[in-house]
């Protein structure tokens, strides 16, 4: 069993919701990176999601695109970020869930990202534009490595894909809350609930939902919905963008604090 596997069997043994935070990488350096990922861990994040820059973002909204625009303007690289996870991983209780696109891992190599990922301390991959038709031999040198490769559900995923993407995701099942990209929503869209029942009708693997959650009353909606986990990116990265170092480090500690509290 991988740690993110582990990790959610002990949550589900509690009865308990996992909450995943999003930050990106080296915005707005990497110095505050690495205060924002021990202030999540101290704070109830049960997995973290950490944004590796890139310059074409297609599957992130405003706030992250912009996130994103300004971290790879300031340098910020792959080999930085690893460098970053190896440094803090041996403290952090949470596990790093790195949030790549796919190019990096072509343009370094399937084999030579993933071994250098796994020795950073990286236990889980989200990549948001690897078709499902394409992920097989990236699957394959996941598992061999102990790493998960989390695959997504979209809301207008077919009966047939969803049970294709249940049966060969990772770790867990990432479920899209929304038709769209990545962002803070006034609510979430009761279709959700009908997902979750009807990605469970196929699997029993644990099901995160993300895109648009930003509030504690959303997350506890998803939460009772039947969600194992509730993952939330916006909301941390504008806190993050909009104040100080300091002020801001803080208020994603309180975020990820009152979000915990919500889902607990």
């Amino acid at each position: 069993m991988t740690p993110i596997a582990e990790r959610f069997a002990e949550l589900r043994s509690r009865q308990a919701c996992a909450l995943m935070p999003f930050i990106t990488a080296g915005d707005p350096d990497l110095a505050t990176t690495e205060q924002a990922l021990l202030a999540l861990d101290r704070n109830g994040a049960d997995l973290i999601e950490l944004g590796v820059p890139y310059a074409d973002p297609l599957a992130d909204g405003p706030v992250i695109q912009a996130a994103a625009t300004r971290a790879v303007k300031r340098g910020t690289r792959l080999d930085d970020v690893l460098a970053l996870v190896q440094r803090l991983s041996p403290q952090l209780r949470a596990s790093i869930i790195l949030f790549t696109y796919y190019n990096p891992i072509l343009n370094r190599g399937a084999e030579t990202f993933l071994d250098q990922a796994a020795a950073a301390g990286v236990q889980g991959l989200v990549v948001p534009d690897l078709p499902l038709e394409e992920a097989d031999s990236l699957l394959q040198a996941t598992a061999a490595r102990n790493l998960d490769l989390i695959l997504l559900v979209a809301p207008t995923s077919s009966t047939e894909r969803i049970t294709a993407i249940a049966q060969r995701s990772q770790g867990f099942i990432y479920l899209v809350s929304v038709t769209g990209v990545t962002g803070m929503r006034e609510a979430v869209q009761g279709r959700v609930e009908a997902l979750l029942a009807q990605i469970r009708s196929v699997t029993d693997k644990p099901v995160a939902v993300g895109f648009g959650i930003a509030r504690p009353e959303q997350a506890k909606q998803v939460k009772d919905w039947g969600a194992d986990g509730v993952i939330v990116g916006s909301a941390f990265v504008k806190r993050l963008a909009d104040t100080s170092t300091e002020a801001g480090v803080e208020a994603v500690g309180e975020l990820c604090s009152s979000l915990k509290a919500a889902i607990a």
